[in-house]
């Protein structure tokens, strides 16, 4: 039995029966809520507000006291572990995430350490912790971590990229240090998921933002072999007492059958496929987690409305669906069209669930 007021994102991750399909909004605490950026303000940059546990769990908190979300996630950022590998993380305004030291070389690959999560990564575990506190049992809390190969690709890369020369030219000239640096993230990556399931994260989600930019045979290779380590890493471990694990890759809808092969609980979708497509695909082996197009919430809320009801009749009768965007809320979007999205998933949902 589980102690929280409202645990229907668990019983929906594993496909059991809720009452309504819950929702939750990937970037839920950002840029579109004015106290989200009055906060930002007040840390001074980026960085610091990831870094100090009591803002971070602030805004990790702001989105819950505006709309009845059914989920809170931990604020942070895919790139905590590379920064505590010492590639020296910055972020300047209107670039976004840059390293002082990307990763070229097998000399640098060998360097790498893999970071303590107590001690190098101890602000996301305090902020954890905080969270889950300051929570109370009201909704569960999500942990995440970015995956291996796009851990990787920032790494090499030094930061953003649109083509990802460095790293696929590594990928095609010299795979084997591609791998050697998948292995030192993966093992990096499931023990910080592993440490932030013992401070207190109910779920934990892998974003694997750039998997979808691999061919079929390189996806499977350097994105979709390694996030399957992670999950039976995380599934041997006797202190994972029944976490779900989401996996997500952004442009992955051609591979949903083998990352539905890996263990996961959950597979996030974006919104370039169908969730009903999806449903029928991966038959009952996964729960689903999708998939309107962000860009719905710049409409009115009539038309949101209309959206909602389509991705919910998509997906049809039964548990099983988180509603969720297809990626991030877009930093523009007026906070009304969110409180018009969550409150529709609520009352158009129910039907479904008799």
């Amino acid at each position: 039995m589980s102690d929280l007021k409202n645990d229907r994102l668990l019983r929906a991750l594993r496909r059991e029966p809720v009452d309504v399909t819950p929702v939750w909004i990937m970037r839920q605490a950002g840029r579109y809520l004015p106290e989200y950026r009055a906060t930002r303000e007040r840390a001074g940059d980026f960085l610091t507000l990831c870094q100090t546990p009591e803002l971070a769990c602030e805004v990790t908190l702001q989105p819950l006291r505006r709309f009845p979300l059914d989920a809170a996630i931990l604020f942070s950022d895919i790139l905590t572990i590379p920064d505590a590998m010492g590639l020296g993380l910055e972020f300047a305004e209107g670039e976004g995430p840059r390293f002082r030291h990307p990763v070229r070389s097998a000399d640098a690959i060998a360097r790498l350490g893999v970071p303590d999560p107590e001690t190098e990564l101890r602000y996301v575990m305090d902020a954890v912790r905080l969270i889950r506190r300051e929570l109370a049992g009201t909704v569960p809390l999500i942990g995440f971590a970015g995956s291996p190969w796009t851990l990787a690709t920032y790494m090499v890369e030094g930061g953003s990229s649109r083509d990802f020369t460095e790293i696929k030219r590594m990928l095609f000239d010299e795979p084997t240090l591609v791998h050697q640096l998948l292995d030192v993230v993966t093992r990096a990556i499931e023990l910080y998921l592993r440490a932030q399931i013992a401070a207190g994260a109910q779920a934990v989600m892998v974003f694997d933002t750039w998997g979808g930019v691999l061919t079929p045979r390189d996806y499977r290779e350097f994105s979709l072999a390694y996030m399957r380590r992670i999950v039976a890493g995380l599934a041997s471990k006797p202190d994972r007492p029944n976490v779900p694990i989401i996996l997500f890759t952004k442009n992955g809808g051609a591979w949903i059958e083998a990352m539905a092969e890996t263990g996961c609980d959950a597979l996030g979708l974006d919104w370039t496929i169908d969730i009903g497509e999806a449903r029928r695909r991966v038959g009952t082996h996964v729960a689903l987690q999708g998939n309107m197009d962000p860009s719905v919430l710049y409409a009115s809320p009539a038309r949101i409305r209309t959206e909602v009801a389509a991705v919910l009749a998509a997906y049809g009768e039964g548990s099983g669906h988180v509603f969720n965007l297809g990626h991030g809320i877009h930093p523009q979007i007026d906070p009304e069209h969110v409180s018009a999205c969550v409150d529709a998933v609520h009352e158009l949902s129910v039907p479904y669930h008799r």
